[in-house]
């Protein structure tokens, strides 16, 4: 059984932007760019003051989530935004199919893997630096209230071997910010910014684990916790066997129960929850969320995703021993999020990888399709940060 590949409009509706294809591991992933270079940096020795971001969505959105961005003017900038596998116009095979289970980016990362290294197609092996326990032992994690932190265990592997987890999805960002974003630069120490949203940040993070060279920056709204994740759920060797229940009724029998939710009125109604600016959810981005999701696979892949209860989660990756303390990593978020505690995000300014947690007033879980007048003026600083530590590298070469 192969991927379901929709095809994208021409243009973004949301953006004007070309929607564009990548290939990637024999599946298609849609992405738009948006560049505003002086001619004073169009020269033979390259764009040293030209700065490359990556646009990292959350949970069941797309690129077109990121168009207040995409439509920003920001200088001597390029920004690329790219869907996720399984996600927008981007390819979404069966989880259970040879060809996920080929491109499945747990493979071969773990101890306890099952594959068959004559599989590796794609040569991820050579990539991967060490191969480590599914299980990372006594994590130091947050809590909603910030007051104190809690130990536990965290397992990485999807329960269901599902190809849809963050080890996939950020070997998909790094092979795009290598393969595209910065194949065309003559700079070879050029790099990127990643910028991400949500559940978007953990896949950015361990892409900037697995890959550092490639990246110079971390700009995250509004990280997700997740709340599903089984070190998250209280009394989780009584809670799970359920949750787990729920998760695969929903995954054989939730088809129509997504059908009548996946109307526009439905849509809109759902949006508002994370958005605190609330007449920010206009038509147009319900949309181009929505029109994505009535694709084909599409809901297979929300109902696998919410039966994803592993994989990393942000403080375990942020005090990672690999995670590299060169890389500024700025946070915000928004004191009106109903989905990402306040007090759990400021607790992790206490990591030395961080360098900064940033309140922002009257926002809700997307800042930055709520309120563009607070997050460009922010990014502009960090890159502007980014641009600093840069110089402080050179000088120190």
């Amino acid at each position: 059984c192969h991927a379901f590949n929709a095809k994208p409009p021409l243009v973004s509706p949301a953006t004007g932007l070309p929607n564009q294809i990548y290939e990637w591991r024999n599946q298609k992933i849609r992405f738009q760019v948006s560049e505003t270079i002086s001619p004073d940096n169009n020269n033979k020795n390259g764009n040293a003051d030209v700065q490359n971001i990556v646009l990292v969505h959350g949970l069941f959105v797309n690129a077109d989530h990121w168009r207040k961005i995409l439509t920003q003017k920001f200088p001597n900038t390029r920004i690329f935004a790219i869907d996720l596998l399984g996600s927008g116009y981007s390819s979404k095979p069966p989880k259970d199919s040879k060809e996920a289970q080929l491109l499945n980016g747990e493979n071969l990362r773990f101890k306890e893997n099952s594959m068959n290294e004559s599989e590796d197609i794609f040569s991820r092996k050579q990539k991967i630096k060490e191969t480590k326990s599914a299980i990372v032992k006594d994590a130091t994690l947050g809590t909603a209230s910030g007051n104190k932190s809690r130990i536990s265990d965290v397992e990485l592997r999807h329960p269901l071997q599902s190809c849809y987890n963050f080890f996939t999805w950020s070997e998909l960002i790094s092979d795009f910010t290598s393969e595209v974003v910065l194949s065309s630069n003559n700079d070879k120490e050029d790099k990127a910014i990643l910028v991400c949203n949500s559940i978007g940040t953990i896949s950015s993070l361990q892409a900037i684990l697995d890959t550092p060279e490639l990246y110079e920056g971390a700009f995250v709204v509004a990280p997700n916790f997740r709340e599903l994740h089984v070190a998250e759920v209280p009394f989780a060797n009584i809670a799970m066997p359920l949750i787990r229940k729920v998760q695969q009724l929903l995954r054989e029998n939730g088809k129509p129960l997504f059908d009548s939710l996946a109307k526009p009125n439905t849509v809109k109604e759902i949006l508002k929850e994370p958005y605190a600016i609330q007449n920010e959810v206009d038509d147009e981005l319900v949309k181009v969320l929505l029109d994505p999701l009535l694709t084909e696979g599409a809901a297979d892949v929300v109902f696998d995703t919410l039966s994803y209860s592993a994989g990393p989660l942000p403080e375990q990756q942020l005090s990672d021993k690999n995670f590299p303390s060169n890389i500024p990593v700025w946070i915000t978020y928004g004191d009106k999020d109903p989905w990402t505690p306040g007090p759990r995000v400021e607790k992790l300014s206490d990591l030395k990888t961080v360098e900064k947690v940033v309140r922002l007033e009257g926002v809700g879980h997307c800042p930055h399709d709520e309120s563009p007048d607070l997050i460009h003026p922010l990014l502009e600083k960090f890159m502007e940060r980014v641009k600093e530590n840069r110089l402080q590298y050179q000088e120190g070469k």
